[in-house]
């Protein structure tokens, strides 16, 4: 008879954290199970693989993983150098993914989660059963997996946040839809540059990957005369709106900041600020109008950028008894330790399994998905909660507990961002790791 200590535990996603994950289970004698929606691993890193992050391969590679990798002649990165999330797929996370084998299947949508033969209401035995996950397969078909426990490792990028600044799609932002986009573009491409060249461009957001597209959009500017970008801003410009600049610890993010303020300071981009949209409507000629919330009108703009955070889906989560910070929807003792408007991701303590554990035990949610509406998530922050989070699923609490990480200080970090011209900051352009 099968018992739920015979079970994998089931890890949902094969990106950075996920892939982590497998490789510290397998550390403990642990089977894991990873399901991963694409067709391949890092799928979300994919869409962005023309993105330079901010962190150097010191940074970005997990401890397990490398001994995993050790004996497929895997060779590391150059530990002080800048990858962009394509290397970082390459290189890296496609590679660890081929070690882990069978470990990992590919499309695999996970549709649902539950405790066998229990939903969310039923007490009974619930403890003793173990999890169901409901697979979507790429065929059409759908498949049941049981599990021990579950690692959600899917992130928050299939969930961008929309115009509106009450969180909600802005008034005719669905029917605006052919000139929104909500990923900074990818300007090697000559579709993409195409669209954007010679243009007015209305990038909404104030983090990394807002500075990010600014910085392409004026270096398209360059050399495409009419390009300009208008950028948005929720709140006014102070004194922290461009991140550390030269004090953070994280050169490339510092740089990042000072590359954006460029951007304004040299007139390829125009600042608007406590401007909250609350309408995108048709300009009288060709464009797009935003309309804010106080009753202004912006000049009509041809394309929109949205970057306006990322938000975790929960919805196949629903049947479990999880704990969530009602802002962040976040696990409710991480909440307090990654509210942005407190820390940024050097001033985030050390935390592991025990923050990310919820009231359905064997259940923990971790990466940039633990994180939820938060962006101040760096990939050595989910490397040491997976390895937290395998070592007390294997019942080792003193090295489950003995949590310790140091991380760069000062800055925000928010989602991905990209810089084309890695000569232009020394260092590259910028991501969290995530």
């Amino acid at each position: 008879m099968t018992t739920p200590a015979d079970l994998p535990v089931v890890v949902i996603g094969a990106g950075p954290t996920g892939l982590a994950a497998a490789a510290h289970l397998i550390g403990h004698g642990i089977e894991p199970l990873v399901l991963e929606a694409g067709p391949a691993a890092a799928t979300a890193v994919r869409d962005w693989s023309h993105v330079r992050l901010f962190s150097t391969w010191s940074e970005l590679t997990d401890p397990a993983a490398e001994k995993l990798l050790a004996p497929t002649g895997w060779t590391r990165p150059a530990a002080d150098t800048y990858p962009t999330g394509g290397d970082w797929v390459r290189q890296y996370l496609q590679p660890l993914a081929d070690a882990l084998g069978d470990t990992v299947r590919y499309g695999a949508t996970v549709t649902g989660v539950s405790r066998l033969g229990r939903d969310r209401v039923v007490d009974a035995d619930r403890e003793q059963q173990p999890f169901t996950v409901r697979i979507a397969r790429a065929d059409g078909t759908e498949e049941r997996v049981l599990g021990r426990a579950v690692i959600d490792a899917s992130g928050t990028w299939s969930t961008p946040g929309p115009i509106g600044a009450d969180g909600l799609p802005a008034r005719g932002e669905r029917a605006a839809s052919a000139h929104v986009s909500y990923r900074v573009p990818d300007l090697r491409d000559p579709a993409v540059r195409a669209r954007y060249a010679g243009r007015r461009t209305a990038v909404i957001g104030s983090g990394a990957s807002a500075f990010t597209a600014l910085t392409a959009l004026a270096e398209l500017a360059r050399s495409e005369p009419g390009t300009h970008a208008v950028w948005i801003l929720r709140r006014g410009i102070g004194g922290a709106t461009f991140g550390g600049g030269s004090a953070d610890q994280l050169p490339a993010r510092g740089a990042l900041g000072l590359a954006a303020r460029a951007a304004v300071d040299d007139g390829y981009a125009d600042a608007v600020t406590g401007f909250r949209t609350e309408a995108v409507e048709p300009a009288d000629g060709p464009g797009l109008v935003l309309v804010g919330e106080d009753g202004r009108r912006l000049a009509p703009v041809d394309e929109v950028v949205v970057l306006t955070g990322l938000r975790p889906d929960l919805s196949f989560l629903s049947e479990l008894r999880l704990a969530l910070d009602e802002r962040l929807q976040a696990p409710a003792a991480l909440a307090p330790l990654i509210d942005p408007n407190q820390h940024s991701c050097g001033s985030v303590r050390p935390h592991g399994h025990r923050e990310l554990s919820h009231p359905e035990q064997g259940v923990h949610l971790v990466g940039m998905k633990s994180y939820g509406r938060a962006p101040t998530f760096l990939a050595m922050t989910g490397y040491e909660q997976v390895r937290s989070v395998a070592a007390a699923l294997a019942g080792d609490t003193g090295s489950a507990d003995r949590v310790e990480l140091t991380l760069p200080e000062t800055g925000v970090c928010g989602g991905a961002g990209l810089f084309d011209d890695p000569a232009a900051t020394q260092a590259g352009g910028g991501c969290c790791g995530s």
